[in-house]
């Protein structure tokens, strides 16, 4: 049997900036049943060989399309030779992303589930935040952040430098969450404050 409709779904967001460990604590909120959508694999599922994504970019930059559909690497060397790019993309893109994600959201809704979250990482940046009940920012120390950046495969102090200039600061997004979660510490600390944050979100729904 079907669970029955719950039009009373908590809805969260997560987000954070690069190096912050957002992936780590979605991955936390799914070991404690929480059903989870990833914008960036939404984003793949997209430019797939089929994908409506896939139909957008070949309109704006065909060299960044192959045989798997967008080739994110002739994509970015698209944008870099060409500063309008971008916005265009994402003019294009992000209505599809935002549509797969309502579609899961419906999707858990219909299902019965008591809360659902979507990791999101341009949260502010595309103005979703306001479609969500509570808003989870994941957060460290910059020099963390710094060290945990620099340490990935090709990373450069510019390239760093560069992301970080279009994301909304670290300080203006802990001052927008509801939740905040710390991820300067072990696992199983950062584990802990995944499991208070929803003790906490079910207590505030039961209580209302």
């Amino acid at each position: 049997m079907s669970a029955d409709p719950n039009p009373q779904m908590i809805t969260l967001a997560l987000t954070g900036s690069i190096g912050m460990g957002k992936s780590t604590v979605a991955g936390m909120f799914a070991e404690q049943g929480v059903p989870v959508w990833d914008a960036d694999a939404a984003v793949h599922r997209l430019y797939g060989p089929d994908g409506e994504g896939t139909a957008a970019i070949a309109g704006l930059a065909p060299v960044a399309i192959g045989p798997e559909g967008v080739d994110r690497s002739r994509l970015r060397a698209a944008v870099l030779a060409d500063a309008a790019l971008l916005p265009k993309i994402e003019a294009a893109i992000h209505p599809l992303v935002a549509a797969d994600r309502t579609a899961f959201l419906d999707r858990m809704r219909a299902a019965g589930a008591e809360i659902a979250l979507c990791d999101i990482p341009l949260l502010f940046e595309t103005g979703a935040a306001e479609g969500f009940d509570r808003v989870v920012v994941v957060s460290a120390p910059a020099e963390i952040q710094r060290a945990r950046v620099l340490d990935r495969p090709g990373m450069t102090e510019a390239a760093f430098a560069k992301i970080l200039a279009r994301q909304t600061p670290d300080a203006e997004k802990r001052a927008r969450a509801d939740i905040v979660i710390d991820t300067s510490g072990e696992l199983d600390a950062t584990r802990a404050q995944v499991a208070a944050a929803l003790a906490r979100i079910r207590r505030e729904v039961r209580d209302a």
